[in-house]
């Protein structure tokens, strides 16, 4: 069960993710400005296809919990940051996805920027918790080192969002948490998927 679901886990987020990836980059203009969001809002010519990607991604993330399921904080948290990804997909932001203080909002705004930013701040929380877990093995230290990267980027994600608005610099640094959280759960799906049964105690 547990190598099923982290293979499955596995193969579900890279397939959300890169469908995620065409839908962004495929309209004209550059895929670098404003949020990832923007790609799944009305009028996006790939609105329904990125926010299939998302919810198929909240789905691995699900998976992969489910395969960490012996530690029992760790996979809560990853099917609660699943479910808050989801909604980031189902409840999509208006036109450029205005973030208050700084532009004018609407409920769906609101709901759609929270469910994304918990969710990813709930995910940092299952990194923390896996890496700071008794297993000592490489599913701990790839843990490791996407905290260490997750972290300061969040922050300064966090802080942009805050203190500046909108920015090409805060585009980057989105997508930058976001390949991260990507390739850890990829890393971590595939790790459960091949070690032996036993191997989280």
């Amino acid at each position: 069960m547990t190598r099923g679901a982290g293979i499955g886990g596995a193969a579900a987020v890279v397939t959300g993710a890169v469908v995620m990836l065409v839908a962004l980059v495929a309209p004209d203009g550059s895929w670098w400005d404003g949020y990832v969001s923007e790609a799944g809002t009305a009028g996006q010519p790939y609105a329904i296809p990125y926010r299939f990607g998302l919810v198929l991604l909240a789905a691995g993330v699900a998976l992969i919990g489910q395969a960490l399921r012996e530690l029992r904080l760790a996979s809560t948290a990853m099917v609660v940051a699943a479910g808050l990804a989801a909604t980031s997909g189902l409840v999509a932001c208006t036109d450029r996805c205005p973030l208050p203080p700084y532009e004018p909002t609407t409920f769906a705004d609101v709901v759609h920027a929270a469910a994304s930013v918990l969710g990813m701040l709930v995910l940092a929380g299952a990194m923390a918790l896996v890496w700071l877990s008794d297993l000592r093995t490489a599913v701990t230290r790839l843990a490791g080192v996407a905290v260490a990267v997750t972290v300061p980027l969040g922050a300064v994600l966090g802080l942009l969002m805050l203190f500046v608005g909108r920015s090409d610099f805060g585009a980057l640094v989105e997508r930058a948490v976001l390949f991260v959280a990507v390739c850890w759960l990829t890393g971590t799906g595939l790790l459960m998927g091949i070690r032996r049964p036993a191997f989280v105690r």
